[in-house]
């Protein structure tokens, strides 16, 4: 929601100042999904408020929900037009999490992202990414359960949109608005530097995940053409730079991909680099099971997906396998808005 453009609005029709928050409380707070609910104000207020604003920035074009109801994907319509999508899961019992998208496409074209197929269309505002949250508070609400966490691993590069990303996590921190810990927020990224120092320096209590998946230049650079501009040793001097101003947790994403990146020698490479990091103790490695989608790619069995941890393991770091709950929901990274 516009704060901005409610305040204007409030203002030009004679409001107290107290209106807004009210407004502010009913919709961030207690989730209510339209102004005709705010029982605290006048009726004519309400319309009045119908009438001009809307809550969220977008239309909910698409929603799919898994079977056992743990997770869920919207597809939804901006202004312009243009689609994204924003997911919710929930990892443990009475824990709910929403990953939220940065950008319409992506311009670092990864071969294995749906995402990444579609190219750069343009960067989100705010507004627009905050109003993902809002919209799953919403649903939430329904259901008298409450948000957990918010993670920007959706469509786009979060470090590459920073001007409106670092507002949107300012927003969501904001105990006038969303009212969430530093700590329930984690930004992904697939490795820009730059934007690793800067959310160290800005927002040092903000989780960081990097999107690695490959332990060698060779193989990273030949499906994550980043790779060619911001390689591993410049990915190793921002982590390790991070660590001198934070001191927080990294999280290294691995997604399995058969045949491609999870043999015994993907392994040992993915040991080496993460040793070559230091600080073991910070680092954390996700392996994660790839969701299908029309690229050529396909997941790592069961089998392969254990051994490759237990050899990890046996190398004193810390990894754990990460379920996947997003397959039946079409939940890769710009699945859904791919088909649109």
């Amino acid at each position: 929601m516009n704060i901005k453009k409610l305040e204007h609005f409030l203002a030009e029709n004679g409001q107290l100042k107290f209106r807004v928050r009210q407004i502010r409380q009913a919709i961030y707070q207690e989730g209510v999904s339209s102004f005709a609910e705010i029982s605290t104000l006048s009726k004519e207020l309400r319309e009045q408020l119908e009438k001009e604003l809307k809550v969220l920035s977008f239309d909910v074009e698409k929603i799919l929900f898994s079977k056992d109801k743990k997770s869920a994907k919207a597809l939804l319509k901006l202004s312009d037009g243009n689609l994204i999508e924003t997911v919710l899961i929930s990892p443990l019992e009475d824990s709910w999490s929403v990953c939220v998208s940065s950008q319409v496409g992506c311009p670092l074209g990864c071969e294995f992202c749906s995402t990444g197929k579609m190219g750069f269309i343009r960067n989100l505002n705010a507004e627009e990414i905050t109003d993902q949250v809002l919209f799953w508070i919403q649903k939430l609400k329904t259901k008298n359960q409450k948000l957990s966490t918010i993670v920007y691993m959706g469509m786009g590069e979060p470090f590459l949109n920073w001007e409106e990303v670092s507002r949107s996590l300012r927003d969501l921190v904001d105990p006038k608005l969303f009212g969430f810990g530093a700590r329930s927020l984690s930004v992904s990224t697939a490795g820009i530097p730059a934007g690793i120092e800067k959310m160290a320096r800005e927002f040092p209590q903000v989780n960081l995940a990097l999107s690695l998946h490959f332990g060698t230049d060779e193989k990273r650079s030949a499906v994550m053409p980043i790779n060619r501009q911001n390689n591993l040793e410049a990915i190793r001097e921002a982590l390790k730079k991070y660590f001198e101003l934070s001191n927080r947790k990294v999280f290294l994403e691995y997604v399995m991909l058969a045949g491609i990146n999870d043999s015994q020698k993907d392994a040992e490479d993915l040991a080496k680099f993460v040793k070559s990091i230091g600080k073991l103790q910070l680092l954390h490695i996700n392996l994660i099971r790839y969701n299908s989608t029309d690229t050529k790619f396909q997941p790592s069995s069961k089998e392969h997906t254990l051994q490759f941890k237990n050899y990890l393991l046996d190398q004193n770091l810390s990894v754990t396998i990460r379920k996947s709950l997003g397959e039946e929901i079409q939940g890769a990274c710009g699945q859904l808005a791919g088909k649109a």
